[in-house]
């Protein structure tokens, strides 16, 4: 969790819907993230997470003044525009280049042109591996590797806010240890952290707060040591059962 968070917002969304076609995805999502935290997303398939990132970052248009960065309206700018800006996205699955080198997709990161201190160097330093296998096809990577590529890709665009979709999903239990241990090093160098996570327990122990998406709602908000195990629960299933 971060140490350094100002209660500040960089990122806010004012009554954001989200549509497809005549299908409505979410319903008047009102989230703030402040300077420096992690926040953590989460809830069941189809509740909305994904979507929520797909408006943040111009895949979805919507309201300018829906999602304000920094103060500025930007719900209706393209993913070029948003990235420029300083908001990256870690993707679900991946979706790596695979015609490219696992060096060549890091680079597609830097085309944003943003200035800082992500670069080649600083990639490889927190994930050693991808140097010793730079020169390799990004699909020729275990599931791992993969992950910690596409994450160093968005990091190469230097980004203010980095935006994470699933980035355990699929991953073998030792191998997720490893790509969230990478968090803290990310967040010392100013990067405040939005995480998308089905895993209840992981999303708790990294942030700083917890939305619970449902049906397209936000179910919950909280910090996790404010946050019980039932109201948990019925946020993220609409039961009273235990986390299991």
């Amino acid at each position: 969790m971060s140490n350094h968070v100002l209660n500040q917002p960089i990122l806010y969304t004012q009554k954001l819907t989200a549509f497809y076609g005549d299908f409505q995805a979410l319903f008047g999502i009102d989230f703030h993230l402040n300077i420096g935290e992690t926040v953590a997303i989460i809830g069941s398939n189809g509740a909305g997470k994904t979507t929520f990132l797909r408006s943040i970052t111009g895949l979805l248009c919507n309201e300018p003044s829906s999602v304000k960065f920094s103060g500025q309206p930007i719900g209706a700018s393209s993913p070029d525009e948003i990235v420029k800006l300083g908001i990256a996205m870690v993707p679900e699955g991946r979706q790596l280049f695979p015609s490219l080198s696992v060096e060549e997709n890091l680079r597609m990161g830097s085309l944003s042109g943003r200035s800082g201190q992500w670069d080649l160097r600083n990639i490889y330093e927190l994930f050693p591996v991808l140097k010793e296998r730079r020169h390799h096809g990004s699909m020729d990577l275990s599931g791992g590797q993969q992950q910690m590529v596409a994450i160093g890709r968005a990091l190469m665009a230097n980004p203010s806010i980095l935006l994470c979709d699933e980035i355990s999903l699929g991953l073998a239990p030792i191998i997720i240890k490893d790509i969230y241990r990478a968090l803290p090093a990310i967040c010392s160098e100013g990067v405040t952290v939005v995480v998308v996570e089905q895993d209840i327990r992981q999303a708790m122990a990294v942030s700083d707060r917890v939305y619970c998406f449902q049906e397209g709602r936000i179910s919950l908000e909280g910090r996790p040591d404010e946050l019980t195990t039932e109201a948990i629960t019925h946020a993220y299933f609409g039961l009273e059962d235990a986390v299991s």
